[in-house]
Formats: C-alpha cells, structure tokens, sequence
C-alpha cells in the first residue's frame, strides 16, 4: 500500500443482517474487514464507516438500532463515520471532501451490499477517477430471486476485473492478496 490509502466499509449496520436478510459468509466478511481495519491503523491510513441513513423513510432512522453497525464490527475513535442517504456513498455526503481533506487517491472498498451500495460506490468512484481496489471476498449480499448470493458475488468481482478504468485503475483482490502485500510494504518501508 502507499500513501494516500483508505479503507472504506459499506453499510455492515445491523438492519442489513437480520433473520429476514441472511447474507453470505457474514462471519468471514466482518473477521476480514476487521482485519483489514486493523492493518490500515497501524500504517495511519483512515477507516471510514459508511452507514446507510434513512431518516424519514421508517427504515435505518439515525440511531436507530438498524442503522448502528454490527456489534462484530470493530470500531475505532478515530475512524470516521460518514452517512449516507442513496445507494452511491459519494451522493450528497461529506465523503467527497473528506477524502480531499486526507488527499485519498486509493480507495479499498469492503461492505454490503455487493449488487447495490458497494456497486454504486465503485461506479461512482470510477467516474471521480479513483484507484480502487475490490476486495474480493470482503463484501456481502443475500440470496437473489434468480441468483444465490455466492454467485451474486462471483459475478460483481468478474464484472469489476473487466471494466475500463478511467484515470485511476479498478482491481479486485482477496483480502490475503492485501495481507500478503501489505507485509512486504511494511517490511520494506
């Protein structure tokens, strides 16, 4: 990793995560976002946490409990809460100018869910000339009419591998492809 890194966590808020709305290997999504979390601390790149806010609309009411994030997540004091009011993170947020603010050109993106929010915020990021970075097995989504949430996943990781990037690059790598990385930059810096 370089500088200029961020880590962002899409919308992993507990109302996404209920009985009704299963979603894919959750316990292996949140232990590598945490993971990952961990790493960009210690390198004092930001975690920003991205939370759905539906105020108004009687889904995720700010503070409500559906719009906390999950208790298994873990939560730093210094990582920063943005929040977020359609599916694209970047749509009348603070995201933008906070990014500018931390001079983030790279941005890591993890979260839920794969085939909307995460999806949105990659194309956003796309267009506003981002280098991104998908980690592969760091999202989530739940079963579809016609697709299994596996392959929900499967198919959004292949799409992004083969989009044209604008100035900045998109690529999709596992989070033990980031682990692996991240070791040798620490090690050589």
């Amino acid at each position: 990793m370089k500088d200029g890194n961020a880590l962002l966590i899409i919308d992993m808020q507990k109302g996404s995560f209920t009985s009704q709305t299963p979603r894919f290997d959750t316990e292996g999504v949140v232990m590598r976002i945490n993971k990952l979390g961990s790493m960009f601390r210690e390198l004092a790149f930001p975690v920003i946490f991205i939370q759905h806010d539906g105020t108004g609309t009687g889904q995720f009411e700010k503070n409500s409990t559906a719009w906390e994030n999950l208790d298994e997540l873990i939560v730093e004091p210094d990582d920063i809460l943005v929040d977020k009011y359609a599916n694209d993170i970047f749509y009348r947020t603070t995201l933008q100018s906070k990014l500018n603010e931390l001079n983030v050109s790279d941005l890591f993106i993890t979260g839920c869910a794969t085939d909307f929010c995460v999806e949105s915020a990659i194309q956003s990021a796309l267009t506003k000339d981002y280098n991104i970075t998908v980690v592969s097995n760091g999202h989530t989504t739940g079963e579809r009419p016609h697709l299994k949430a596996e392959k929900v996943i499967e198919h959004y990781n292949w799409v992004w591998q083969n989009m044209i990037p604008t100035k900045g690059k998109i690529e999709v790598k596992s989070f033990e492809q980031i682990k692996n990385e991240n070791t040798t930059y620490a090690t050589r810096g």
